[in-house]
């Protein structure tokens, strides 16, 4: 059993939605913290078509139970029914009751024209397993299992990873978004992987897939709209060198982009290795940034010299670059020098699979066990 870090900080029994991927363990979460709430699956196909028939079955059945002002109650998938939302909101407003919309993706309410509650809910998100909610974590498996909680823990997962692929990405998402020609959306899936950690060429990929830069741009758009990537911006305060202004690209899961760029096992000192391990960190540093609550802004450093910094976190507060290296060495250093005389970050840290910190100038090499230890810990950034 893992102890999950989302906590819905800041929620104070208000309402909220609570979106994530499939498989990252959304209901479990729910039943775990909030064990006494009515809870309706729209998984369940008897609730389904009740409710997507008639809505109002569930403001009936709430009024006629007497359910009392600052009771739960969870909906679970709830964009396969948006008509709930306009029911939940008259609820809220009227009889008070806290709600919790749980699903994987608020495109379909969002394109429905759904009720989002006029601000009357929260948003949180659950992602992939984070390091501090394993215990005896283990970085080879997580680069090569992914951190979705079953595929970790599975000692094959290569096909329930294929499955997850097959099944969700390239169906699923495609049928959700309404994209009609899903043989062309499964191939940009594809090519849109060796952009993983890189930033995007849209007219190059477009040129792959046999379709237009803008249709390539909605794909990206469903992708983060579904919450199965990112854009990870450029960080562009008052630059003195020319900077690269283009978000790189990240899938939520590591498993995910090695399938579709067809990786194979992922060993120490590969590229691949390397590659996995700054996709690992760069997912780590995102979870924080949420579960904490500090929502602290993240994005990449790279100038048209090619000095390049992985993640700049906040406002240039910490400047970290991720090296799979078990011995840091000064050209390690280049970007991280080269930022540190553009911009004063209270920290530089270089994260590294050396067997202890060091320092080396006013740069501070951090094992990946250390530095995670104090990110989590809430030492680096508050």
């Amino acid at each position: 059993m893992y102890k999950r870090l989302q906590k819905f900080v800041g929620r104070n029994n208000e309402s909220i939605f609570l979106w994530g991927a499939r498989q990252t363990g959304k209901s479990t979460l729910l039943k775990q913290l909030l064990p006494n709430a009515i809870y309706h699956d729209l998984l369940f196909s008897d609730e389904y078509t009740s409710f997507l028939k008639n809505p109002a079955l569930l403001r009936e059945g709430l009024i006629a139970a007497d359910i009392k002002p600052g009771k739960t109650v969870i909906i679970d998938e709830i964009q396969r029914v948006p008509e709930l939302l306009n029911e939940i909101h008259w609820l809220i407003v009227n009889r008070g009751i806290s709600f919790v919309m749980c699903g994987s993706s608020p495109r379909k309410l969002i394109r429905s024209g759904g009720n989002l509650l006029g601000g009357r809910a929260l948003r949180y998100e659950l992602y992939p397993l984070a390091s501090a909610e394993i215990p005896d974590f283990n970085l080879l498996r997580a680069l090569n299992h992914g951190m979705l909680p079953h595929h970790y823990i599975s000692n094959n997962p290569a096909h329930a990873i294929a499955s997850y692929v097959s099944n969700y990405l390239k169906e699923e998402i495609a049928a959700e978004a309404m994209v009609r020609k899903i043989p062309t959306f499964a191939r940009f899936l594809d090519i849109a992987s060796f952009s993983n950690g890189e930033t995007v060429n849209y007219q190059n990929i477009a040129a792959e897939c046999g379709v237009s830069s803008p249709t390539v741009k909605e794909y990206f758009q469903i992708l983060e709209d579904t919450l199965i990537a990112r854009f990870l911006p450029s960080f562009q305060k008052r630059p003195k060198r020319r900077v690269i202004q283009a978000p790189k690209f990240y899938y939520f899961d590591i498993a995910i982009a090695n399938y579709l760029l067809r990786r194979g096992p992922v060993v120490e000192r590969s590229e691949a290795f390397g590659k996995a391990f700054e996709h690992f960190m760069y997912l780590e540093i995102y979870a924080h940034s949420k579960y904490s609550g500090l929502d602290y802004p993240i994005s990449y450093w790279r100038t048209s010299s090619q000095f390049e910094v992985d993640f700049i976190l906040g406002d240039h507060e910490i400047a970290v670059e991720v090296k799979a290296t078990d011995m840091a060495m000064g050209h390690h250093l280049k970007g991280l020098k080269a930022f540190s005389e553009e911009y004063k970050a209270k920290h530089s840290i270089l994260v590294t699979q050396d067997l202890r910190p060091r320092k080396i100038g006013n740069i501070t090499v951090l094992p990946w066990k250390v530095f995670l230890e104090r990110l989590w810990s809430g030492e680096l950034i508050k």
